[in-house]
């Protein structure tokens, strides 16, 4: 399993996901999936390891990714002002979009 792919694929889909949703981060979009990608990437590869290793089922994964939900950094979102509802939004969104792309490549 390649994680840098897969950290590509992330990228392409979260920065797709923040344009979608925020008309007013689309210069700033790729800053925003940096940082999420980056205070989150030693959790991700972790867990998908075990998922792609099949030590942990697809559930398992989800849960994992939504237990952490509130860990997960938006620091660009939350200094330009965007209300706690629409970043947790976001990061709803933004799991779902990582279980995607995961399933895609890894199983």
């Amino acid at each position: 399993m390649d994680f840098e792919e897969i950290l590509k694929k992330l990228k392409e889909n979260l920065l797709k996901l923040v344009q979608d949703e925020y008309d007013d981060f689309k210069d700033s979009g790729e800053e925003v999936v940096d940082d999420f990608l980056n205070n989150s990437k030693e959790k991700l590869e972790k867990w998908t390891n075990l998922l792609a290793n099949k030590i942990i089922t697809l559930e398992e994964y989800k849960w994992l990714l939504k237990s952490q939900k509130d860990l997960f950094e938006i620091n660009a979102l939350y200094s330009a002002g965007v209300s706690k509802i629409r970043i947790n939004k976001f990061k709803n969104k933004a799991i779902n979009t990582i279980v995607d792309v995961v399933v895609k490549i890894v199983l």
